[in-house]
């Protein structure tokens, strides 16, 4: 059997890189992504399970790539997991505005990962 593949968006090594082990200790295969811009169209290829995003970025607004994930058509029904430090409530705010199925603590993403993603891949 196919393990799922989650799709993680990040530039910061930390947590990104601690999120991206723990997702291959739940025996997910992980494809990693540093340009936001470039979300919807590798989800559209790879097609994951679930998509992660890191809010914090030097370059790019995320949540503009979650709203443009949730306009897509094939990209849609995927849940995102958001997540940012635990100041950073603007961005957060503007995650949940923009489609995030779950938005997150950075410092919680991978202590409660499994959690996280029993509650973003549940069925409504």
């Amino acid at each position: 059997m196919t393990k799922p593949l989650a799709l993680v968006l990040y530039e910061k090594l930390l947590p990104g890189s601690q999120l991206v082990n723990k997702l291959q200790d739940l025996n997910y295969r992980v494809y990693t992504i540093a340009d936001a811009g470039a979300l919807v169209d590798y989800a559209q290829q790879k097609k994951p399970l679930l998509v992660l995003v890191d809010l914090t970025s030097s370059v790019t607004n995320v949540s503009v790539a979650i709203a443009k994930l949730r306009q897509t058509p094939d990209t849609k029904h995927l849940p995102v997991i958001a997540f940012a430090g635990e100041q950073e409530t603007e961005l957060q705010e503007t995650a949940r505005k923009a489609g995030a199925t779950l938005v997150v603590n950075e410092t919680a993403i991978t202590t409660h990962l499994p959690q996280f993603l029993e509650q973003a891949l549940r069925v409504e």
